[in-house]
């Protein structure tokens, strides 16, 4: 955007061209012109400059014409020139200021309204910028919660899902054409493959799950194991029988000792655990 001009520099470059026409000049250029005011510009600050010093160095707020012609002096020009200056020349009367309009923002990028100055903000301050900028700035849209909206939006959706599944089914799988010819399969349909035998499915325990330790059991060791522990202890009771009475007791203890063989080899299924033998036989296993 094009910077506007300073209302003082444009006063100032106004007064220059009085100057020049007032010496004779009916014409000169922007750039010897713009020369002119800056050096104009630069003088005229600093005689203000200096005129703020010597009214100051005087103990004073405000300067005078006396601190004016000090200045001068101290710069090296002849005040009393200027009143020559005044009397004698014909001056052009510069044309008096005109309020310029403030420019209008153009609201074609604005978003949103702006919030006006606080108490304590001075006027002069520049306004708040919009609401976006410092505030948040929403990047997407609020989720839809209308029943009506989400109950079309999942029908949606799983119309797109079925006929999607359908189309990648009918490519992979093989299928069958309405029509006779074989030239477009426009509308082909899914071919049904039936298992065979039907009820095979019925019949797998697929709802049942086994552990492989449960599978590692055999029932034929484990009855070998409970024979050999009742034959020594048919051993200890034949060798207990041509015994005294001390024999006896180790006839008990071992007694004893067949209780804890045989409730430590103890097995919970009647068909896995070993057959239970009369009195005096020994069976014999092939």
């Amino acid at each position: 955007m094009e910077q506007q001009p300073n209302i003082y520099r444009k006063m100032l470059a106004a007064a220059v061209s009085s100057i020049l026409l007032e010496s004779g000049c009916d014409f000169t250029e922007k750039e010897c012109l713009g020369t002119l005011t800056e050096m104009m510009q630069a003088f005229v600050t600093e005689v203000a400059h200096l005129s703020k010093t010597y009214c100051e160095l005087s103990g004073r707020v405000e300067p005078i014409l006396g601190d004016v012609i000090l200045s001068f002096v101290e710069m090296g020009f002849n005040f009393n020139s200027l009143e020559n200056y005044v009397k004698t020349s014909k001056h052009v009367v510069l044309p008096p200021l005109q309020l310029q309009q403030p420019q209008k923002q153009l609201n074609m990028l604005a978003a949103g309204s702006k919030q006006p100055l606080s108490v304590h903000i001075p006027q002069h301050f520049p306004q708040f910028p919009d609401p976006h900028a410092y505030v948040r700035t929403p990047t997407h849209k609020q989720p839809i919660i209308d029943y009506e909206s989400v109950r079309e939006k999942a029908a949606i959706q799983k119309r797109d899902i079925e006929k999607a599944l359908t189309k990648f089914l009918s490519k992979t799988n093989s299928t069958h054409n309405i029509f006779d010819t074989d030239e477009s399969n426009i509308f082909p349909l899914i071919a049904c493959k039936p298992t065979t035998p039907a009820y095979l499915s019925a019949l797998l325990p697929q709802d049942q799950i086994f552990d492989a330790e449960d599978l590692d059991i055999d029932p034929k060791s484990q009855i070998l194991q409970q024979q050999k522990n009742h034959d020594k202890a048919k051993n200890h009771i034949k060798t207990e029988n041509k015994s005294d009475d001390d024999k006896r007791e180790t006839l008990n203890e071992s007694r004893t000792s067949e209780d804890s063989a045989n409730n430590s080899n103890y097995i919970d299924n009647p068909y896995l655990a070993a057959t239970k033998l009369p009195g005096g036989e020994i069976m014999e296993i092939s």
